[in-house]
């Protein structure tokens, strides 16, 4: 192979909604200002290494279908920084700041605790180079607590302490590099963070271990001082059964019972919203609304699959509303929009990967950009707060006063003789209001 996969592929640029190119951006202008920040500060764009340098199209049907020059298995460390340049050229090339990545997506294989640990630190050492060479940066950083066997059971919440130790021993690594990689955040996905069956688990005490994992990871971070945001990433199933991390208003009432929801965040997936049976939106909006809103992981499902399909997003009108709500929120602050999503088995040129990000990039664009006219616009925000007016007045203020009781809310009802109307909601209108925008 050449030194670079990418020989000949162009850097992509922005050239507006009229371009023919395919590899050109139609709609993501990075500095473009929008409701008085660039496209690139709202975005926070970034690439993940795990489905786009590690997964070579295998499914539970197939074999791998992609054979890239840099897909190695296993991986030795001279492997393991072939396919750093590789992605790093990635990235440079499609122009996004970030990154993301998993501890075992960049190391060499280990099969022993001091191997995982001496290669891990190894591969980081190339990183934090490629990394001041190129500009770029770590947009969060997490553990692989689920694809060894050790994990069959879950990592913290596995019936067996060792494994509990192992996962901490991965997670203490991997985030300590995070905090050395200058890295917006650390990312916990409990892959395997639930069940199969009842008949041998004893959810209360894998709720508390996984509980208390949790709280020693926020303790470490305090220790060396990481600035960045813990976050949780909520799935609801597969490929356990149920998963503790269902959605994100699950992950908050487990928070509010450990005393964490001050410490933690979450990391929303666009698929595992809608496998839990919830829109995007709703699960932003719930994020915004709970004060636990962190950062989005970008892809979509398939509505005729009922699994994690993880495809690149290319519906701007679905994420419009879910980006008004993050706009709405104050936007992501240390958070930002990483690509978890896969290219199909059946794209299998190198250049599909650009042609796949690069449409994913130029969606969230269009959303954003929709979101933003929705919000300048003003008609949407003004009927919400036109439904709730009353509540702002005397009678609601009164209401929601810590004085007040049961009681004294009934008696008003008699002393005013209060015979409330019904009032329309104007769904179908808002909803033409919105179409107006997408």
């Amino acid at each position: 192979m050449t030194t670079d996969p990418f020989e000949g592929m162009p850097k992509i640029h922005y050239e507006g909604p009229d371009s023919k190119n395919p590899l050109a951006y139609r709609y993501y202008d990075a500095d473009a200002e929008i409701l008085g920040k660039s496209m690139a500060e709202h975005l926070r764009l970034a690439v993940c290494y795990w489905h786009t340098f590690c997964w070579d199209g295998t499914d539970t049907f197939g074999s791998g279908t992609f054979a890239r020059p840099w897909q190695f298995a296993p991986v030795t460390q001279a492997e393991a920084e072939q396919k750093l340049a590789a992605a790093m050229g990635f990235v440079e090339r499609l122009g996004v700041p970030f990154f993301c990545f998993h501890d075992t997506d960049v190391m060499a294989a280990a099969e022993t605790a001091q191997d995982h640990a001496a290669n891990f630190a190894a591969i980081v050492d190339r990183i934090e180079e490629k990394m001041a060479a190129t500009g770029l940066q770590l947009l969060w950083g997490t553990a692989n607590l689920f694809s060894h066997p050790r994990y069959i059971a879950g990592a913290a919440t596995n019936p067996d302490p060792d494994v509990f130790a192992f996962a901490a021993f991965q997670v203490r690594h991997c985030l300590e590099a995070t905090h050395r990689l200058n890295g917006h955040n650390y990312v916990l996905w409990g892959g395997r963070e639930g069940y199969d069956t009842l008949l041998n688990s004893d959810l209360g005490r894998e709720l508390d271990q996984m509980g208390r994992f949790l709280a020693m990871v926020v303790e470490h971070k305090h220790r060396i001082g990481f600035p960045g945001t813990i976050l949780i990433e909520p799935k609801p199933h597969e490929p356990t059964k149920h998963q503790y991390d269902h959605d994100v208003a699950t992950v908050y009432g487990f928070l509010k019972r450990y005393g964490l929801e001050n410490e933690i965040k979450v990391n929303i997936e666009v698929n595992h919203a809608t496998l839990a049976g919830h829109s995007f939106e709703h699960e932003v909006a719930t994020a915004a609304a709970l004060g636990i809103l962190g950062s989005i992981d970008a892809n979509r499902g398939d509505p005729q699959n009922g699994w994690d399909t993880d495809q690149f997003p290319n519906n701007a009108a679905e994420l419009t509303l879910a980006m008004y709500h993050i706009l709405k929120a104050g936007g992501l602050t240390t958070g930002g929009f990483n690509f978890d999503a896969k290219l199909r088995r059946q794209s299998i040129d190198a250049e599909d990967l650009f042609h796949a990000h690069i449409g994913g990039i130029d969606t969230l664009a269009r959303a954003l950009r929709n979101a933003a006219a929705i919000i300048e616009d003003g008609r949407l925000d003004a009927a919400a707060k036109e439904r709730y007016v009353k509540w702002d007045g005397a009678e609601g203020r009164a209401i929601m006063d810590a004085g007040a009781t049961l009681a004294g809310v009934a008696d008003r009802v008699t002393a005013e003789n209060l015979a409330p109307a019904p009032v329309s909601g104007r769904q179908e209108r808002l909803e033409n209001l919105v179409n107006r925008f997408v």
